[in-house]
């Protein structure tokens, strides 16, 4: 059955899917190419007659993943800057709305993907739910001010300025699909719960939602000025551009391979650029500066930039289970715990009590999930909690039966819960043999369906959800048991204390 929705840019015709109307690959921006490469999205003109929206467009230009997230190779192309929405009815009920960013790192991912299905949100929830693609890798966040000039000052968040460009396109047509433009919350997972502890701080996001949610990624996940002209100017080398004009011109096969070039570089350890550290291969994120970005998201929300939009923030107990971190043994894990804490030992004490079977392969999962993740996370809810602002946080624990339990809570694994999507391709690799965890589901969909309606993840499924405030520092569980705890593993969280 086909549907129809008016926009301001021209009418569209979607159609029926399991019960639910889906609206694919609509244009929110121009297409990012020709001259428009590495500017700042610009509107789209719009079209003549119907535009058919029944199947997804390409994603945003991008590597193949390897490793365990790896998938079948995308289809891609630089006309990407494209959302699609689900919803119950194209009428003229205003329904809460669900902005979701995808992740992959910066680098790869599209909104497309099974897991970010939002049927059940539609049909359950009543909610209209929103997936978007956004510009990744160079394409999407390399400086290049250098070589361009003044017009390309904020070509180093240019990914997230699409995200922006995105949710204003939310609050002028959603209410076309039956979404309500002034009950919008944005989320995402990984880089894209990093898109929104960025887009908290970024001051030319505010009003443009009223929720939150950041899935295993918050707010300090930027590049610093000179960390992103320094990329930049290396970048530049790789593509071998003498000018602007060399990198419009250059073939978008150059662009990825200098990309990938500096992504090798920076995993190897050989990319350290100012500031004194590395950056964990990902040399592509989004760079601070003065005009769309002026300070670290967090800094910003701590001043208060974004009190009066609920948050709820949270990590899963194994994130770094998926990952790479190479051999290690006692003396390795020793030399990092070191250079991480002001007291090593003491640091390394403590995360054995805590993990009191762990190897030194484990404890540096853990140490590393904690850096990458779960402080970061207890920061932006401490910020939001100090400024007024209103905060909750979960802790997923549900632990995966794949590799024979080796993955854990692992990253990435919470998506299907939340979406409901646990029958969806790719979720049965993630959770492994055995009874289906169906009921989790079941009671996660539905809190995070009270967040976006309410601003409140409390429903009759979960419970009461304290909000996240120190000293208590109530934290929800959400795994074979349920439940609010008091500062969970706080005494690894404290070594973190004056770090990050």
């Amino acid at each position: 059955m086909a549907a129809i929705a008016r926009t301001q840019q021209g009418e569209l015709r979607g159609r029926e899917k399991e019960g639910a109307l889906l609206f694919a690959s609509i244009p929110y921006a121009a297409p990012p190419t020709g001259a428009r490469r590495f500017r700042p999205p610009q509107p789209h003109d719009g079209w003549q007659g119907v535009r058919d929206a029944t199947r997804f467009g390409p994603a945003a230009p991008q590597p193949r993943e390897e490793g365990l997230t790896a998938s079948p190779e995308v289809r891609w192309d630089e006309d990407c800057l494209t959302l699609n929405v689900c919803t119950p009815a194209v009428d003229d009920k205003r329904r809460p709305v669900f902005v979701w960013i995808h992740g992959g790192g910066f680098r790869t991912g599209q909104g497309a993907i099974p897991w970010y299905n939002g049927t059940s949100f539609a049909l359950r929830g009543d909610v209209v739910t929103v997936s978007l693609n956004y510009r990744l890798g160079a394409l999407g966040f390399a400086h290049i001010e250098e070589i361009g000039g003044t017009q390309y000052a904020n070509s180093g968040s240019n990914g997230i300025l699409d995200q922006i460009a995105a949710l204003k396109w939310v609050r002028e047509n959603i209410a076309a699909f039956g979404g309500d433009p002034e009950r919008v919350t944005v989320g995402g997972e990984s880089a894209g719960g990093m898109s929104v502890g960025t887009l908290l701080g970024c001051p030319a996001a505010q009003g443009l939602f009223q929720g939150a949610v950041a899935q295993s990624g918050a707010a300090h996940m930027t590049l610093s000025s000179a960390q992103g002209a320094e990329l930049g100017q290396r970048f530049v080398a790789a593509v071998g551009a003498g000018t602007i004009d060399d990198l419009i011109a250059a073939p978008v096969e150059r662009i990825l391979a200098a990309q990938i070039e500096l992504e090798r570089q920076s995993r190897s350890g050989n990319l350290r650029p100012a500031g004194g550290q590395g950056i964990g291969g990902m040399p592509f994120q989004p760079v601070v500066n003065a005009s769309m970005l002026p300070q670290s998201p967090i800094a910003a929300v701590r001043q208060g930039l974004a009190s009066k939009v609920r948050v709820l923030v949270g990590t899963n107990r194994n994130e770094m289970t998926i990952f790479p971190i190479g051999a290690t043994d006692e003396g390795r894990l020793q030399r990092i715990a070191a250079r991480t804490f002001q007291d090593g030992s003491a640091a390394l004490e403590a995360y054995r009590k805590e993990w009191p079977d762990a190897g030194a392969s484990d404890l540096l999962l853990a140490i590393m999930t904690d850096r990458l993740f779960r402080i970061p996370a207890v920061r932006l809810a401490e910020a939001q909690a100090a400024c007024g602002g209103t905060a909750y946080q979960y802790l997923f624990t549900w632990r995966s039966r794949a590799f024979e339990g080796r993955l854990g809570a692992a990253h990435a694994l919470e998506i299907p819960f939340v979406f409901n999507n646990l029958h969806r391709a790719g979720a049965e690799l993630f959770l492994g043999p055995g009874p289906s965890p169906q009921a989790l589901a079941d009671r996660m969909h539905e809190a995070w369906i009270a967040f976006i309606r309410n601003g409140d993840p409390s429903c009759d499924a979960i419970g009461d959800w304290p909000e996240y405030r120190p000293p208590q520092r109530s934290v929800m569980e959400l795994g074979d048991q349920i439940g609010a705890a008091l500062d969970p593993y706080g005494a690894t969280r404290q070594l973190w204390e004056g770090i990050l």
